[in-house]
């Protein structure tokens, strides 16, 4: 199945990307984890509730950067393929 196809039907989703090969990733993520706990073991009520939002702002802000990213990515893909293409 060509490339394309898998996309159609929904075998690629590009959203998903594998982070476990990367060592930075989970070497950030631990001490984010970390300490995410400990300042929420030190908040009030109001004050997790309010964090809770911060949070939920924050992963949507990153929800629409990482789809600006990917649309940005593919457009350059896809003009480095029309140049390649022009060259021959």
């Amino acid at each position: 199945m060509s490339l394309l196809e898998e996309f159609w039907y929904g075998n690629i989703e590009p959203m998903e990307y594998d982070t476990s090969s990367s060592k930075e990733y989970k070497k950030l993520l631990e001490p984010i984890c970390r300490n995410e706990e400990k300042l929420k073991a030190t908040m009030t009520d109001e004050q997790k509730e309010l964090f809770s939002k911060y949070t939920d702002c924050v992963r949507e802000y990153q929800t629409i950067t990482d789809c600006l990213l990917f649309q940005n990515s593919f457009k350059l893909g896809a003009r480095m393929m029309v140049e390649v293409m022009r060259d021959n």
